[in-house]
């Protein structure tokens, strides 16, 4: 009897997740299937069906076409991303039948590798003389929410797996281009088939160390220093594992005052505010936060709750404004059918309130688990939010948006500010359809339907009234 009737590949982008698909479909008896649950395409670019199995179909039930994945002949599987759809994935780690790879590469490289991509446009690479140079740039946020993405779906994957009793055949980027680790992979899948060589479709495209693909390396080399190297990581491949939003945290220089922002947040305002006491201090670590906290005795930390309205307001505006979200608003319009215009449209005025009731529509069924994209930390529930950045540190005080100034005032004494600066709202809907240009009703209620938990948690009034 065969060992595993499936498998599924945990990869993610750049971690030589193709290379790894073109040397198990070189296998006789193997066939992956690509990202066949990729939101925004299935299984490749520019492909309409996969198995017979329209985008739209899959969409609407994810098991008919991981039923015909398992249907066919051979030991057939696909690659999985942490952001592909969530739906999927109980379906693959609670099936002991179904064989789980998990590749992996160091966080770095990975990243150095997208953003080089990003650059030149190039994803793959056939042959060395279509090689387009490119140099990356490190951005030292965007590499902490790279590699928090990382590790949180590496701990997710080896959680599940040892309370099932199962495990997983790690292979690391370096070892799934020799072929004797394939082999042995073979082996493991139960598959009959060997390779004598590894497939030559597909090329390394950046071989080059670090320091000649990162444009700003000595800035690189002194944002990583802080990284702590000893702080237990839970990952399998032992990287550090970071407390979730610290490096988000702003902090006041002179006074114990430390925001946690939730997004979407009022960082301007904010930041604005606190600058007036004493300047600002960010890009924390957990490390770097602790030791802030030791010097400044007394300390005060604060979130602020925004209203459910005005936060689904917000994440539709950067739904339709941010140049990030294009895939996303191709999803919601292909998909789901969401009042979302064409790019270079915009969406009129008087059609704002039914596309916002639309929206928050898919976000009840979103935040419940129900549609093939994840849930952003723009749209999440604040108290899911709250949860997270309770797993490194409570905040002492929660702010309500609609009596911020009291409260900030409030903060600023009980560190001992008897005279803080007056705290300026004036911009903290930043959207470029103001809220209260469109409000109705009906808003209020699709709200409610949307963000139950937040109203009962928070004691949210109608959002008009404030």
């Amino acid at each position: 009897m065969a060992k595993f009737e499936t498998f599924v590949v945990f990869a993610e982008m750049r971690t030589g997740s193709n290379l790894l698909e073109a040397a198990l479909n070189a296998l006789p008896g193997a066939t992956c299937h690509g990202e066949a649950f990729n939101p925004v395409l299935i299984g490749y670019p520019n492909r309409k069906d996969l198995l017979g199995v329209s985008q739209s179909l899959r969409d609407s039930d994810p098991m008919v076409l991981w039923k015909a994945i398992k249907q066919s002949e051979g030991l057939n599987g696909c690659r999985y991303f942490h952001d592909h759809d969530p739906r999927m994935l109980s379906t693959f780690l609670e099936d002991p039948k179904c064989a789980k790879i998990v590749l992996t590469r160091n966080p770095i490289e990975s990243y150095v590798s997208l953003k080089i991509a990003q650059a030149t446009g190039q994803w793959k690479l056939g042959d060395a003389k279509h090689r387009k140079p490119g140099k990356a740039r490190f951005e030292a946020a965007e590499f902490e929410t790279h590699l928090e993405e990382f590790q949180n779906f590496q701990i997710t994957l080896m959680n599940a797996l040892q309370k099932s009793g199962q495990t997983a055949f790690y292979i690391d980027y370096e070892d799934a281009q020799s072929v004797e680790v394939i082999n042995g992979l073979a082996h493991w899948l139960g598959v009959d088939g060997r390779l004598e060589a590894m497939p030559d479709s597909l090329k390394v495209q950046n071989p080059e160390p670090l320091e000649a693909k990162v444009s700003n390396f000595p800035g690189m080399e002194a944002s990583l220093a802080r990284l702590d190297r000893f702080n237990l990581s839970r990952t399998p491949n032992f990287e550090p594992r970071r407390g979730p939003g610290v490096p988000g945290f702003i902090a006041c220089k002179e006074a114990g005052l430390l925001y946690m922002p939730i997004r979407p947040a009022m960082d301007a305002p904010i930041r604005a505010w606190l600058g007036k006491i004493g300047g600002l201090e960010e890009g924390f670590s957990q490390k770097t936060l602790r030791q802030w906290k030791r010097r400044h005795t007394g300390h005060r930390s604060f979130c602020v709750l925004r209203h459910p309205l005005m936060r689904a307001h917000l994440a539709f505006a950067a739904v339709l404004e941010w140049d990030n979200m294009f895939e996303t608003r191709a999803v919601l319009r292909k998909s789901y059918k969401l009042a979302i215009p064409d790019e270079e449209q915009t969406l009129a005025a008087d059609r704002h309130a039914e596309a916002l009731i639309g929206f928050m529509g898919w976000l009840k069924a979103n935040i419940a688990n129900q549609t093939s994209l994840p849930v952003n930390a723009l749209w999440a529930t604040q108290s899911a939010l709250l949860q997270g950045i309770a797993q490194f540190a409570l905040p002492d005080l929660l702010v309500r948006e609609d009596r911020i100034a009291l409260d900030l005032d409030y903060l600023a004494q009980s560190v001992g500010i008897e005279h803080a600066p007056e705290f300026d709202a004036a911009e903290v809907d930043v959207a470029a359809l103001k809220l209260a240009e469109y409000w109705t009703p009906d808003l209020e209620a699709a709200a409610r339907e949307c963000y139950p938990r937040d109203f009962m948690q928070f004691g949210f009034d109608d959002w008009k009234r404030n």
